[in-house]
């Protein structure tokens, strides 16, 4: 059996004794601390040493005196403690002395109202004492009701909400425009989300009366545009349209796609349109489209601009004759890129790009059949992975990567800017000067001229603080262009000499051919690393 240590006092005439009882089995073994406790709720001096020398030696029950104080009998005793922030009260009791009465359930009751228990009490477990009375033993006496947890709502989308997956590719490395997943297709009542409300949870109440609160949940809505209706009990919501399914900023968006069933030219004139768009020909030179949604062009792009707020993907290309323009919020996936301005609030993918200006927020991909960047200037946030960069002719070719475009050319525009400011200053300070001697030889102004220097003096105070601005501004893009470590450009076959590359700000000239490598960012050097 087993069963803590405890102890038993007994009031003889001569004084105090004590019986220590060891433990049995894997019961625990009583302490020190415990019986001067107890002592010090009776308030009785006793030996000490003499008590400390029984326990370290306790084997078998032995009986030995501690004090010849004479006191009155003791009746059995409970000590409460509230645990575990308030979860627990936990009661020790302690057997009366000969002469004191065992303890009753309403006064245990009545200790534990003492303690500041007020919830929780536990009838099992002072029935279980009440009938099996082990002294120096933990007793679980009241116990908290905790808190019901809840749990978040939750949306489930039923669509393609990341447009960033890369588009799958043939076995030659093309990419497979016949089964593109970036695109979430729809059909009239297709189930687009479903909302599994957030459930607040229940309180609780811990042993000291206090009230336990769940965790808080996160509250959500079904958000959608037009062309979307609701269940009645607002936990689903169904396309109301074919077309294409959307997230943006939470928000659930259907729209119906433009068709054109040739070219985009003089025959249909520039196209605007709030959704998806889908030419089965070509877009001719000098023609635009505009849409809210994707661009899907099936035939060749020639120098013409394109604007989506969503993907374009061109099934051929674009021939862009120095004209020819692509810009759009989410990727650019197209089989050529020639002669063309590309900027893409995603990531490009193409099988070649030849002296065009590409820049990507996500990562650029030129690793398809063909492979190759000739010539242009390449741009992506993150990287560049190309097959052959450059050509044996030594075309100049730019490849950049490591910070958001859009701040790159911020901070080209800032430099610029910053070396045209001076030559600005010492302009209007000439002038000044100029009058200043005037005035001082005894010239009197004439009123437009006083207004003049008094214009030219605001404007150099202007042109002063916008440099230190530039400066600072220059600074803070410096950090972070400099913070993208994981940024590299990685060429499958060859790299040319006549390509400048540029990782994180620093510049790195190719003088020899190099093959199947990696370049990295290391400290403030561009490096190689062969793969």
């Amino acid at each position: 059996m087993n069963q803590n240590g405890y102890f038993r006092v007994e009031i003889k005439e001569d004084g105090v004794y004590v019986t220590l009882y060891p433990a049995s089995g894997a019961g625990e073994k009583l302490l020190f601390s415990e019986v001067d406790w107890y002592f010090s709720k009776i308030k009785l001096d006793y030996d000490k040493i003499s008590l400390s020398k029984a326990l370290n030696a306790l084997h078998e029950p032995v009986e030995i005196k501690v004090s010849s104080q004479k006191i009155l009998p003791e009746n059995e005793m409970a000590r409460i403690d509230i645990m575990e922030g308030r979860q627990v009260a936990v009661g020790r009791f302690y057997p009366p002395t000969n002469g004191g009465s065992l303890m009753s359930r309403e006064e245990i009751i009545n200790d534990l109202i003492k303690a500041g228990v007020k919830f929780g009490a536990d009838d099992t477990a002072i029935a279980n004492f009440l009938e099996n009375r082990q002294y120096c033993f933990e007793y679980e006496l009241a116990k908290a009701m905790p808190a019901t947890e809840g749990h978040h709502a939750k949306i489930t989308y039923y669509f393609n909400t990341d447009p960033s997956r890369l588009p799958k590719k043939n076995e030659d490395g093309s990419v497979n425009f016949h089964d593109l997943d970036t695109i979430s297709h729809v059909e009239a009542g297709q189930l687009l989300a479903t909302l599994d409300p957030a459930d607040p949870g229940k309180p609780g109440i811990d042993v000291c009366g206090n009230v336990l609160m769940p965790a808080k949940v996160e509250k959500k809505l079904l958000r959608f545009g037009k062309k979307i209706k609701q269940s009645e009990d607002g936990l689903s919501i169904y396309s109301e349209v074919n077309g294409h399914a959307s997230l943006v900023d939470d928000r659930v968006f259907v729209a119906d796609i433009f068709e054109v069933g040739a070219d985009v030219d003089v025959s249909t004139g520039d196209i605007v349109y709030d959704g998806n768009v889908e030419v089965k020909g070509s877009v001719r030179t000098g023609y635009r489209i505009k849409a809210t949604g994707d661009i899907i062009v099936h035939g060749v792009v020639e120098g013409a601009i394109l604007e989506a707020g969503g993907q374009i993907i061109l099934k051929r290309g674009i021939q862009g004759m120095n004209k020819g323009v692509l810009k759009a919020n989410s990727n650019v996936i197209a089989k050529f890129i020639e002669n063309a301005t590309v900027d893409a609030g995603g990531y490009v993918s193409t099988d070649s790009i030849l002296h065009s200006k590409v820049s990507a927020k996500g990562e650029i991909n030129v690793d398809g059949k063909r492979g190759f960047i000739t010539g242009g200037e390449i741009r992506s946030a993150s990287r560049i992975k190309v097959k052959t960069a450059g050509s044996t002719m030594g075309t100049m070719t730019l490849l950049e990567v490591g910070a958001d475009p859009d701040r790159i050319e911020e901070y080209r525009k800032l430099e610029r800017e910053l070396l045209e400011i001076p030559e600005q200053i010492e302009n209007l300070s000439k002038m000044l000067i100029m009058y200043a001697k005037k005035i001082r030889a005894g010239e009197t102004l004439s009123p437009d001229k006083v207004l003049y220097v008094k214009t030219a003096t605001k404007q150099k105070e202007l042109l002063t603080n916008r440099m230190v601005e530039i400066r600072d501004r220059l600074a803070a893009l410096t950090a972070v262009l400099e913070e993208n470590t994981r940024a590299h450009i990685k060429v499958h076959d060859t790299i040319y000499p006549g390509c400048k590359l540029i990782i994180s700000n620093v510049i790195y000239f190719v003088r020899k051919e190099v093959v199947y490598s990696r370049f990295v960012k290391r400290d403030a050097d561009i490096v190689i690393d062969a793969y």
